[in-house]
C-alpha cells in the first residue's frame, strides 16, 4: 500500500532512514528514491569509520544509454560517466545469432571477457597474418591497439564485456570498414581493388557498426589460410580453464603478460568471494583498479589517507573503481557468491597485501605502531590470502 502522501516519509517504519545506530543522523522525509536507498544501505547510511571527501568510485550499467542495432546492443562506462575513470573504459555488448560487430580497428587495445554464449572472432595483424576463433563462457580475447577485427554471435547469441586502455574512449568512436569505404570516392576504390566502380554501388553511405547476418558455419568452414601463417601469440586465453589460487573465503585467477603474452597493457584477476568473506585489506603499487561484478552484491571501502575513506555498494553489471595505490577491502553481503572482474592498465598485475606485509616486518615494530600484541601478531600470515573467511 502507498504512503499517504502528506504523511513524511519517514514516519513509514519500513522506509531506511539516514539513522546510525550510534545515533547520528534523521529521518528523510523526501522526496527521494527509495529503492536507491535499498540498494545502497553502507552509502545512504555510511559506517562510522568513513570520513573526508573522495569522488565518487561507482557507476552502473544500467545508467547508461542503450545503443540499439539489429544485430545487438551496446553501452559504454567511460570518464563522462565515471569521471575518476581515467585509465581504463568499458562497453558491455549484446550479439543475436549471427549479430556481427562489423570489421574495425581502434586507436586503443581492446581486450574482453566473454559472460554468457559465443561468438566468432576474427582478426589480422600488420604483417598480414590472421587470427579466427571461437569464443565461450570465460574466455578473454585481446587485440591490440590498431589491429583490425570483428566480432559474430554464435548460435545462441552472447554477451560480452569490452575494455580499452583509455579512460576516453568511446566504442562509437570507431575507425570501421563501412565508413571509410562511404567516404572514400568511388573512382579511388575501384583503383584500389582492381574492379569497376559499379561493384561498389551497393555499399552502405554511412557507418554500419553492428548488423544482421545469418549464423555462421563450423570454425573449420570459415578458415583461411594466410601465406603469412598465423599470428605468433594467440588473441584467445581461457581463463576459466586456469588453476584458480584457492582459499577458505574463494578464489582468484589472475592473467596478464605473464600467461597471456599478447595482453601487453591490460592486466586482470577473476575474483570469486563466498558469503561472508572478502578480498582481503589490500592496494595496488603499479596502477587504477577498474571493477566490473558479475554476480552477487558486496561493499567497498577505498581509503586515500590523510583520514579519508568512503563506502560503496555493489551489484551484479556496476562498475567500481579504486585510483592508484588507495587501500580497500571488498565484503560479500549477499547470500550467493560474489564474482567480479578487476582490471588494470598494465601488463602484470600487482597488489600489496597489508596481513603479509605486517607478518613480514618485525613484530616489535608492528606492535608498537599499532599499540597491539600477540593476538593479532602471532595470527598474522607470511603467505598472501587474497580472499578470507
Amino acid at each position: 500500500m502507498r504512503d499517504d502522501p502528506k504523511r513524511p516519509s519517514g514516519s513509514n517504519p519500513h522506509i531506511p532512514q539516514p539513522v546510525r545506530a550510534d545515533g547520528a543522523g534523521g529521518p528523510d522525509w523526501g522526496p527521494r528514491d527509495v529503492l536507491r536507498d535499498l540498494e545502497n544501505p553502507d552509502m545512504f547510511v555510511p559506517p562510522v569509520t568513513d570520513a573526508g571527501l573522495l569522488p565518487n568510485l561507482k557507476f552502473s550499467f544500467s545508467d547508461t544509454n542503450m545503443k540499439l542495432d539489429h544485430g545487438g546492443w551496446s553501452r559504454e562506462v567511460t570518464v563522462r560517466e565515471l569521471p575518476v575513470a581515467k585509465t581504463l573504459a568499458g562497453v558491455n555488448m549484446y550479439l543475436t545469432p549471427g549479430g556481427v560487430r562489423e570489421l574495425h580497428w581502434h586507436q586503443q587495445a581492446e581486450w574482453a571477457y566473454m559472460i554468457l554464449g559465443s561468438a566468432r572472432v576474427t582478426a589480422m595483424d600488420q604483417n598480414g597474418r590472421n587470427f579466427i576463433a571461437d569464443i565461450g563462457p570465460g574466455d578473454l580475447w585481446y587485440f591490440p591497439a590498431g589491429l583490425p577485427h570483428s566480432i559474430q554471435g554464435l548460435e545462441n547469441g552472447c554477451e560480452f564485456l569490452l575494455v580499452f586502455d583509455d579512460g576516453h574512449f568511446s566504442d562509437l568512436n570507431t575507425l570501421s570498414i563501412s565508413d571509410w569505404f562511404a567516404h572514400t570516392p568511388k573512382d579511388v576504390l575501384s583503383a584500389n581493388f582492381g574492379v569497376p566502380e559499379h561493384a561498389f554501388e551497393s555499399v552502405p553511405d554511412e557507418q554500419v557498426y553492428m548488423f544482421q547476418a545469418p549464423v555462421p558455419g563450423s570454425l573449420e568452414s570459415q578458415r583461411v589460410d594466410s601465406p603469412y601463417g598465423t599470428v605468433p601469440l594467440s588473441f584467445k586465453h581461457r581463463l576459466l580453464a586456469q588453476t584458480p589460487i584457492v582459499t577458505p573465503g574463494g578464489s582468484v585467477r589472475i592473467v596478464d603478460s605473464s600467461n597471456f603474452p599478447i595482453s601487453k597493457t591490460i592486466a586482470a584477476a577473476l575474483v570469486e568471494i563466498k558469503p561472508g568473506c572478502m578480498r582481503e585489506l589490500h592496494w595496488h603499487p603499479n596502477q587504477d583498479e577498474w571493477q566490473y561484478y558479475l554476480t552477487g552484491q558486496g561493499r567497498m571501502t577505498v581509503f586515500a589517507g590523510n583520514g579519508a575513506a568512503r563506502t560503496f555498494n555493489y551489484r551484479a553489471g556496476d562498475v567500481g573503481y579504486v585510483p592508484f595505490a588507495y587501500g580497500h577491502y571488498i565484503q560479500n553481503t549477499g547470500t550467493e557468491s560474489l564474482w567480479f572482474l578487476e582490471m588494470f592498465r598494465s601488463d602484470r598485475f600487482e597488489d600489496v597485501s597489508l596481513n603479509q606485509w605486517m607478518a613480514l616486518t618485525p613484530k616489535e615494530l608492528v606492535g608498537e605502531n599499532l599499540h597491539v600484541g600477540s593476538e593479532l601478531l602471532d595470527a598474522l600470515r607470511k603467505e598472501k590470502w587474497p580472499v578470507v573467511e
